[in-house]
């Protein structure tokens, strides 16, 4: 509990610190657990309310069970949800059989920077850990991209004893990540204490369920029995597959996400 606690007011602080010292601030919501508990530490860091509208990059490839659970909470929660498709991309025939890389780059990468230059934000919100994945553990919790979100993850101000560099360039777009310091059973263990709404995809349906969430046709599910959380948290202290071996992009290349989060992928 104690543990739970820590990690929590942490995040908390982060998000205040973020709303005090930047502009015009967007939360990306993947509708999955990370960014559905991040979701909830807003909630609780500004007494029930998000100051932050909630963006989601839609590539048209999402399990069609996500985009019912996104409109179902932001109704309940009445978020201010704004949904973004890279249309010009789309309706050139984009898509995973141009290559998982291509594809990311259009849809999600290049479909979020149209995002943050429509409605000029200064910076962004995102759920991501660093335990996750290989390029996601270089970050800072406040990490500075150039006018184009390009990110120089060789040239990074170091952040000791909670001291984040706050300051940057007007122009340049600021990531702001809350739950960099948590770990994948930190993120069940919340959850269960919170009863955090999530959706039911991570549960065992004919044993198998999914462990990571992304689009349909690149994202696998794992054999697993686990249909409770305590299940779920079970089955993750006794696993040594990593939480995105399902992913299909990361398994094309093995700098994938480097790759792409150095272009501005989230």
């Amino acid at each position: 509990m104690e543990h739970l606690d820590g990690l929590e007011a942490q995040s908390i602080y982060i998000l205040r610190e973020a709303y005090k010292k930047f502009g015009k601030l967007g939360m990306l919501w993947s509708i999955g657990k990370d960014s559905t508990v991040m979701l909830w530490l807003a909630k609780k860091a500004f007494f029930g309310h998000c100051p932050f509208p909630l963006i989601h990059v839609d590539t048209n490839y999402k399990i069609p069970e996500m985009i019912a659970y996104r409109d179902k909470l932001a109704k309940e929660y009445g978020l201010d949800l704004i949904v973004h498709k890279n249309v010009e991309a789309l309706e050139s025939g984009m898509g995973p059989q141009q290559g998982r890389l291509v594809c990311c780059k259009a849809l999600k990468t290049e479909g979020l920077q149209q995002v943050v230059t429509k409605y000029e934000f200064e910076g962004l919100i995102l759920g991501i850990r660093r335990d996750e994945e290989g390029s996601r553990s270089k970050e800072r919790v406040f990490s500075e991209r150039n006018r184009e979100s390009e990110w120089d993850y060789t040239n990074q101000a170091p952040e000791l004893w909670d001291q984040f560099k706050t300051d940057f360039p007007k122009g340049n777009h600021i990531r702001v990540h809350p739950i960099l310091h948590w770990n994948e059973i930190d993120i069940w263990a919340y959850i269960e204490r919170e009863n955090i709404p999530i959706i039911d995809l991570y549960f065992t349906k004919e044993g198998k369920r999914y462990r990571s969430l992304g689009c349909a046709p690149c994202t696998g599910q794992i054999v697993s029995n686990a249909s409770t959380i305590k299940e779920i948290i079970e089955e993750l202290s006794n696993t040594k597959v990593s939480e995105r071996a399902g992913r299909a992009q990361d398994q094309e290349d093995a700098y994938a996400m480097q790759k792409l989060r150095k272009d501005g992928y989230m």
